[in-house]
């Protein structure tokens, strides 16, 4: 319940993004918020107040002259009750009036007449993102203080656009909004971070490629708990289906060649923590057409070479991290393992798990889970986590990152 008793007013604007908002009410309750909702004359275009009413289990609020809000309520008390406002989706036009001071309907007068803080999360096609009136509202805002999540990268609703221009996916704003009342101590505040995460795809030919069972949920997770922390993280992601973490500098590749100039070329850095399943093999030369099966002839022999070893590589790096810490997915002999990847790749400590069909973690097993038992191992020994939520897992270790680079001078 990470946000309990906090009273959240979300501002509905009219897009397509809208049917996100309903995902985001349901999200921000899980977690013991309040949400008041006020939607836009468009907004109603796309979803409806019964359906936002329900989710929020609150009254919906449309209309600047709607005599029994205004008796009941107010604009400016509606303004001013709440802990927050988020702005989701945020589109330019609502951009537009915020930025010059403009109040000709509920949504944007509400805007105008709060003292609390606004986090909006914009949505529109990337021509308009990326139309200078909309990059001098941005910059007019975020001068005015208001903060933002997104605009993500992606295909649009319309056929045939792509780019920037998508809103954040309800999580991420859920990220954010929690970012916005965490008044923890900050440890990691001026501190640069690497990390890794998810598999790499090599190639064998166009519609072909090797790869692991890594889902990503481990390092995103990974990532987000040292920005919590006050890190600055740069997160290098293989392919995966989870969207990038919050207030975190995201670079995706594909290929394990790829993620290690990508590293490479963010060092120096306080930390570095490789939680990517990197495919240890490549095929020596990739396909440029569809290899094709020819009946009687059997599979084609694949001529397979190693791919770079990227935590060896930074582990023994002229610009080393202080802290560099490696993960092991293994399936047999678990500490062995561990130990010796431990001193062969120059980490300061390792962390381990079982990720074989039998971990007894979960019917899938760690990789592909949300669930996660890890060991620690360095030079000092072993220590045993307990079967905890990736999430947890990734708290309990940035905490412990944390506490390993407090002996350095930032």
């Amino acid at each position: 319940m990470t946000l309990s008793g906090k009273r959240i007013l979300l501002v509905i604007g009219g897009g397509i993004a809208a049917y996100k908002s309903l995902d985001l009410i349901r999200r921000l309750r899980e977690r013991g918020a309040a949400v008041r909702c006020v939607m836009t004359a468009a907004a109603q275009q796309f979803v409806t107040q019964l359906s936002v009413g329900a989710l929020s289990a609150d009254h919906v609020f449309a209309d600047l002259f709607d005599r029994q809000d205004e008796h009941d309520v107010g604009h400016i008390r509606l303004s001013r009750e709440a802990d927050l406002i988020v702005v989701a989706p945020a589109t330019a036009d609502l951009m537009a009036k915020l930025a010059n001071g403009h109040a000709n309907d509920l949504a944007s007068t509400v805007l105008l007449a709060t003292d609390k803080k606004v986090l909006m999360a914009p949505a529109m096609n990337p021509r308009m993102w990326a139309h200078p009136a909309t990059r001098r509202n941005h910059a007019t805002l975020v001068k005015d203080g208001v903060s933002f999540v997104g605009p993500t990268k992606g295909e649009m609703a319309e056929s045939g656009e792509a780019g920037e221009g998508r809103m954040a996916e309800p999580l991420e704003i859920v990220a954010a909004i929690e970012a916005q009342f965490d008044s923890r101590p900050k440890p990691l505040a001026g501190r640069k971070i690497i990390v890794t995460s998810g598999p790499t795809h090599e190639p064998i030919d166009p519609v072909r490629y090797l790869a692991n069972r890594s889902s990503g949920k481990q390092g995103h997770s990974l990532a987000a708990a040292l920005a919590k922390l006050g890190a600055e993280v740069h997160l290098v992601s293989g392919p995966v289906a989870i969207a990038d973490p919050a207030g975190v500098a995201t670079v995706h590749v594909e290929t394990a060649r790829q993620m290690q100039a990508a590293v490479e070329s963010l060092l120096p850095a306080d930390a570095a923590v490789f939680v990517a399943a990197v495919a240890d093999w490549r095929t020596a030369g990739s396909a440029e057409e569809k290899i094709k099966k020819v009946a009687g002839e059997g599979p084609p022999a694949l001529q397979m070479v190693e791919n770079p070893d990227i935590l060896a590589g930074v582990g023994h790096h002229a610009k080393r991290p202080y802290l560099v810490v490696g993960f092991a997915a293994e399936t047999q002999d678990i500490l062995k393992n561990a130990a010796a990847k431990l001193s062969k790749k120059g980490a300061d400590f390792i962390v381990a798990n079982d990720v074989s069909q039998d971990s007894g973690i979960g019917p899938g097993g760690v990789m592909g889970g949300d669930r996660n038992r890890v060991r620690i191992v360095s030079k000092s020994g072993v220590e045993e986590w307990p079967e905890l939520s990736k999430e947890a897992v990734a708290a309990r270790l940035a905490e412990l990152i944390a506490e390993r680079l407090k002996t350095t001078v930032v």
